[in-house]
């Protein structure tokens, strides 16, 4: 068990009796529920890093033992994420993350193909690292179709089908949503792809499914497909990109050709170490972790809908949904509040995408879901890690419960 209840101060409670001050600390169990946002690395990880930082050193490219040293170590990372990807080593290339990752994928994409056609397919719930780059590329001249979703936040199959033409040149699709957690058809997709000869490519952002749903990139037919270290208990500042044997890709970044010419720079050591034993980690005993996460998300779910009333599941409870997101809004209060309410007891939780839930602005995947604005602002995500406790679930039950009910009767004063 890594959580625990443990000492930490919150907040103070200062007596003063005569002469004495005594400090009041709160002692509670930390709960944390925003796993979609980032993990704490496995303790695996850290120690890696540790001795990249301390022993492994030399520089990759260098031609002395300390360079081939961290040569090998990065093979066997490679090899490492590649095995728990279910693809070969020389189709993996190391970036600085999910965003690097998306953004490399699409404009590779692009402007390999930009003689053949000018227009992708997307949704309109993807990641703000996809759609800032469709945003750019539309001033550029290029046709975006945005997909809409359902009330669930998954596509229209058969508007996927009538927006492809021959001057496709890109689909670009979320695995799995990360503010509601929808997994969308994407070996349905892949498919369809092939079916059309694989004239245009298929791009996979796959940073919230890796490690939570088992599939390669081989069988959902993704040409691209994007993974981030930090969403599976590695460091941040690493990811990585997968490209099919055999595509052509065109660089975003030029320099001493690392990464097989593809992205060039010094290999960031630590974080490419950190993301393979995280990787590994990972691939042992997979089902186990999925299952544990279910039960974690299945207990929660059923907890609040028992305990609390007005509240709505937004996505797919079950099936058609990833184990490790559930997203429910608390009707009549702002999920802000209830955010910061719930940390004074040691629970995290998130609003939306890590990504911009500092931004004063509603969730655009729930709006495109269709909620009302009053279900958008009462919404929070719970994502879980195979690492959190039933025990810590009841305990995060029991402060909803009394934080929902405290808030509803402020409100309504």
């Amino acid at each position: 068990m890594v959580n625990n209840f443990t000492k930490t101060v919150v907040s103070y409670t200062i007596w003063k009796d005569i002469d004495k001050i005594i400090i009041m600390e709160r002692l509670h169990m930390e709960v944390y529920l925003d796993n979609s946002a980032t993990t704490k690395p496995n303790i695996e990880v850290v120690n890696i890093m540790t001795k990249a930082l301390t022993d492994y050193y030399g520089n990759p490219s260098s031609l002395h033992h300390k360079g081939v040293e961290v040569e090998k170590l990065i093979k066997t990372a490679r090899k490492q994420l590649a095995k728990a990807l279910g693809a070969s080593e020389q189709e993996i290339i190391f970036t600085s993350g999910g965003t690097e990752s998306n953004n490399m994928a699409i404009m590779g994409a692009i402007e390999s193909k930009k003689r053949k056609g000018n227009r992708i397919i997307t949704t309109k719930i993807e990641h703000p690292s996809v759609l800032n780059v469709y945003k750019n590329l539309e001033t550029k001249g290029y046709e975006v179709i945005y997909l809409d979703v359902d009330s669930f936040g998954k596509i229209n199959m058969e508007q996927l089908k009538e927006s492809i033409s021959e001057e496709t040149i890109l689909i670009s699709i979320m695995h799995v949503n990360n503010e509601v957690g929808t997994i969308q058809p994407v070996e349905e997709i892949g498919k369809i792809i092939k079916n059309n000869n694989e004239n245009f490519i298929f791009h996979v952002d796959a940073i919230q499914s890796f490690g939570k749903i088992k599939f390669t990139p081989k069988k959902i037919g993704a040409h691209l497909l994007s993974v981030s270290g930090h969403k599976i208990h590695g460091p941040k500042g690493i990811g990585a990109l997968y490209i099919k044997k055999g595509l052509k890709m065109t660089p975003l970044i030029y320099g001493g050709n690392q990464e097989t010419g593809i992205r060039s720079g010094t290999e960031n050591t630590p974080g490419i170490l950190g993301l393979g034993e995280a990787a590994r980690c990972l691939y042992e005993d997979m089902d186990n972790k999925i299952n544990k996460m279910w039960i974690l998300k299945n207990k929660l779910i059923e907890g609040i809908k028992n305990e609390i009333h007005d509240i709505k599941i937004n996505g797919f409870e079950k099936e058609g949904s990833a184990p490790h997101i559930a997203n429910i809004s608390f009707l009549g209060i702002r999920g802000e509040v209830l955010l910061h309410s719930l940390e004074q007891d040691g629970i995290y939780v998130s609003t939306g995408s890590a990504c911009s839930s500092k931004k004063n602005t509603k969730s655009h995947v729930l709006k495109a879901m269709g909620l009302k604005d009053y279900e958008i602002e009462g919404a929070i995500r719970f994502s879980f890690s195979y690492n959190n406790t039933l025990e810590e679930i009841d305990y995060a039950i029991d402060k909803l419960k009394k934080h929902v009910k405290d808030i509803r009767k402020i409100v309504k004063r």
